[in-house]
This record gives C-alpha cells, structure tokens and sequence, in this order.
C-alpha cells in the first residue's frame, strides 16, 4: 500500500508547489499585455503612416446631367422616335410636331418680303419720276418766266392786253406751286429711302426677319437630341398637343455621370482638389474599383441649400455635425467597362497625403459640355432671304428671261407685272 501525502496548501488556498500555477497565470497575462501592446503599436504604425491620410465615406451616390427635352414651339406630334432606356446620339431626332401651320407661315413671310421689296423698289423708283418732274416744271417755270418779261415788254406799245399779261402773271404762279409740290413730295419719299438700298432698308430688313423667325418655328418643330445619353422619363405620346416650354421627356449622359460624396464637416480638413480618390458601387462590390479625382467641393453644407433650412438661431439649439457634397469625377474610360446609373450608392475613399491642390475649383469636368449650336444659325434661310430681294429687287425686263421659283405656299418670288416706273429708271 503507498503512502501518499497531500501537498500543504497557504492561507490563500494557492499550491505552493514551486508556485507553477501563479507563473503560468502571469506568463499569460504578460503574453496577453504583448500581443496587446503590438496590436496598439501595429496600429499606431498603421494610422500614422497610412490610416490618417484617407477619409472614407459612404453616404456617397451617383449624379449626372439631367437634360430636359422641352418643345420650343406649340404643336400636334407626330411621331415619338425613342423610347425609356433608349440610348441616343447627339442630333437624333426625338420627337417631331406637326410642321403645317409652320408651313404656312414661313409661306406667308416669304410673300410679305416679297411685296416689302417691291414697295420700297417703287419708292426708289418713284423718286427718280420725282426728280425728273422737278426739272421739267422747273423748265416750265423759266419758259413761263421769259414769256411774262416779253409781254411786259410789248404792253406799253400796246401790242400785249393786260389780260394776257396777267394771265401770263398766273402761268407763273401755278408752275411755281406745281414745282413746289413736287419739291415736298420728292422730300416725302427720301425721307424714307434715303441712306438705304433695298436690301437694307428697314422695312425690308423687319419683313425677312419675320421670315427668320417663321423658318425658325419651322426647323423647331423637330426636336433632336443635345447631347448623347440614355432616354428617361418620356411622357410625350403620339397625337398628343404639347405647349411652348412643356416637358416630354429626359436624356441623361450616362457617360460623364460623377459622385456626390457627402463628407463630415470633421473629414474635410485637408481635402483639396485634384487628390486621388478610390470608389466601389455597391452594383458592382468590390470586385470594381473606380479610379476618381476630387473635383471640386460645394459651396455649403446640404442643409444650407434645403428646401427649409435649419433655423439654428431659434429654439433649443442641438449641434448637429454638417456634411458638405464632395464631387468626384470618374475615368471616362472605366464608366465605359462598367457603366454607373443615377443615384446608385457607392463608397469613396480620398488620399489626402498631398494638399497642395486648391481648395476652390476652377474647372469640374473631365471634357467641356457639349455646347449646342443655334437654331438660328441656319444658312440656308439667308441664302433664301438674298435669293427673294435679288428676283424682286431687279426690272422686270431682266426677270422676265428666267421661271421663277416658287416656295412652299405657292408664292412666286419672282418680279411680276405693275413695276413700270422701275423700268424707266
């Protein structure tokens, strides 16, 4: 039979054998505080070398242009050409009105510019017959003068009655009065053709600018696309009658969409713009990471510009910390691989090692926006405008050798009949 004794125990209740369980307890603790200790140094490494020079976020969406198609002119449409998640390019044709009341008018004011040109052609031609009158009454009035001083001559030989010396005496006077009427008349007529041609004079000019603004309701009666995108909210119909100004549908260039990122006020301390900026869209995870620039940062906080901004000035007062939108713009050619849509939620995170960008941006987007050209701007109607003031501007002598033309109404644009006192010219 062994004979075994029980190890004597302290006060404490601790084994007292070489106090083996007190040093495994203290080398884990000291284990523990060591691994702590390089975790908290680990750390500190990591944030003073890398964590503290990037501020994340990811109250972050896409944004983009919204381009509203409006009609410029009332009208019936006619055809509707797209359609929602349609993409278009830029000049496609959308929607077209009907153009038959613009038809008639551009008619219309070709023929007023037509009629306007001849007016003032006979005013011209009116001042020559004018002055021609002038010199043969004033010719009338030296004949009538030297026969009045030939009877005075012979009334005292008694060759010349008195009653012929004075009706010889009111030959003069109503010649003199016939002069000074022509006179008056001829300075009417300058007075509206004077230091003017034809082509500019003002009533010619208002009549083709009339006949500008007719083929300007014309050409907007078909509606193209400003830019290039895909096709949203369109709710023109076929049939429908749409006003002036009135909505009928949006393109959004899905290819120059940028983020909206929404950062603590805390956070923008050395944001600047043109820092690297890395970006996920929760539609693509990370498996796509987008390669973006800061932009540019906006003007205030977003409850500065809300609808009812805080009235902090009023009432208990709670600070809340502000977020201020961050723009930042995306590689054209990444959005191409991996296209992005209006308001998806995203996360950026911006290396704000470097700060020696400006704080103010001077220019946002990666190419200019397309500036649309003028609808105005239209050669073929001031080739028009010359074409109608040259055929009824000329006699009709040198018209009658070629066919007039004819325009949309019917209206001949050439000089026609009633424009005798042009040809004496």
């Amino acid at each position: 039979m062994s004979d075994t004794t029980a190890p004597a125990a302290n006060g404490n209740g601790n084994s007292n054998d070489n106090g083996k369980p007190n040093g495994t307890r203290r080398r884990a603790l000291l284990i523990l505080g060591a691994v702590v200790a390089i975790a908290a140094i680990g750390y500190a490494t990591y944030y003073w070398t890398v964590a503290r020079f990037y501020e994340s976020t990811d109250d972050a969406y896409v944004a983009s242009d919204i381009v509203q198609i409006t009609s410029e002119v009332p009208g019936a449409v006619l055809g509707v050409y797209v359609d929602d998640t349609q993409s278009v390019e830029r000049g496609q044709v959308l929607v077209e009105l009907d153009p038959a009341d613009a038809n008639i008018a551009v008619s219309a004011a070709e023929a007023d510019l037509a009629r306007t040109v001849r007016q003032v052609r006979a005013l011209h031609a009116q001042a020559d017959q004018l002055r021609a009158q002038i010199a043969q009454r004033q010719t009338d009035l030296k004949k009538s003068q030297n026969d009045y001083a030939r009877r005075q001559a012979l009334v005292a030989d008694g060759a010349v009655s008195g009653e012929e010396l004075a009706h010889a005496q009111d030959t003069i006077a109503q010649t003199r009065a016939s002069l000074q009427a022509a006179q008056q008349e001829l300075e009417a007529t300058l007075a509206q053709i004077q230091g003017t041609t034809i082509e500019d004079h003002p009533d010619v000019l208002a009549a083709a600018a009339k006949l500008r603004d007719a083929s300007l309701a014309l050409r907007r009666t078909t509606i193209r696309s400003p830019v290039a995108g895909t096709i949203a909210k369109r709710g023109v119909q076929v049939g429908q009658h749409v006003n002036a100004g009135q909505p009928l549908l949006a393109v959004v260039p899905l290819d120059d969409v940028w983020i909206d990122a929404n950062f603590k006020e805390s956070q923008l301390r050395s944001v600047r713009v043109g820092q690297p900026v890395s970006v996920h869209a929760d539609i693509y995870g990370k498996d796509v990471e987008y390669r973006g620039t800061v932009a540019g940062l906006a003007a205030g906080s977003g409850s500065a510009f809300a609808l009812l901004p805080a009235q902090n000035a009023s009432g208990n007062w709670i600070k809340i910390v502000q977020r201020v939108p961050v723009r930042i713009t995306i590689d054209p050619e990444q959005l191409k691989q991996n296209p992005l849509r209006v308001g998806l939620s995203t996360h950026a995170k911006i290396e704000v090692r470097d700060t020696s960008g400006p704080l103010v941006a001077t220019q946002v987007r990666n190419t200019p926006q397309p500036v649309r050209k003028s609808a105005g701007e239209d050669t073929g109607i001031e080739q028009r405008i010359a074409e109608i003031i040259r055929q009824n501007a000329t006699a009709v002598g040198s018209v009658a050798s070629s066919s007039p033309r004819n325009t949309r109404g019917g209206v001949v644009a050439s000089a026609g009949s009633g424009d005798a006192h042009q040809a004496s010219r």
